[in-house]
């Protein structure tokens, strides 16, 4: 079991250029479908390629959300993401550490091709982060940035 209970605390930025790779400590490669969303509440199966979580997240109040995830057998969760049809994100994962914090900056491919994002998660709403340079503007309150609906309205696929 990864994360029996908790909530989840993040700001999301899109990134304004390629500096970051210059600090990557550490990259995974994820896949992760959809089995269900309502609104604001999803249910989702994640792979690294070594291990597989389902995760069961609340709806978002401000950058704030109930978050429960479980670790399931690989095997399982492969099973899973077929039953996900084409509700499907796939991204690299790169690790970046600035003063104090890591950053998660995700590169998307397949639908959502293009999209560089970069997330940090926090232990509370009002805590305060230095911003890298690389940065660009803040999505956090942008319902279209976050993976659910990218698994639904790609990027790919945005007016512009």
């Amino acid at each position: 079991m990864h994360q029996v209970m908790g909530i989840e605390i993040e700001r999301k930025f899109l990134v304004r250029d390629d500096a970051w790779r210059a600090g990557v400590t550490g990259v995974r490669h994820l896949r992760q479908g959809y089995l269900a969303i309502d609104g604001g509440n999803t249910a989702r199966v994640r792979t690294d390629g070594t291990r597989a979580w389902i995760t069961v997240k609340g709806r978002t109040q401000g950058i704030s959300r109930a978050e429960f995830e479980y670790e399931v057998p690989l095997a399982d969760a492969e099973g899973l993401l077929i039953l996900c049809g084409e509700r499907l994100v796939e991204k690299r994962r790169h690790l970046v550490p600035h003063e104090g914090h890591t950053w998660e900056v995700d590169e998307f491919f397949g639908a959502n091709a293009g999209l560089i994002m970069a997330e940090i998660e926090l232990a509370t709403a009002q805590e305060r982060v230095d911003l890298p340079a690389w940065l660009g503007s803040e999505v956090s309150f942008d319902p279209r940035y976050t993976n659910a609906r990218l698994a639904t309205q790609p990027f790919g696929r945005w007016e512009s």
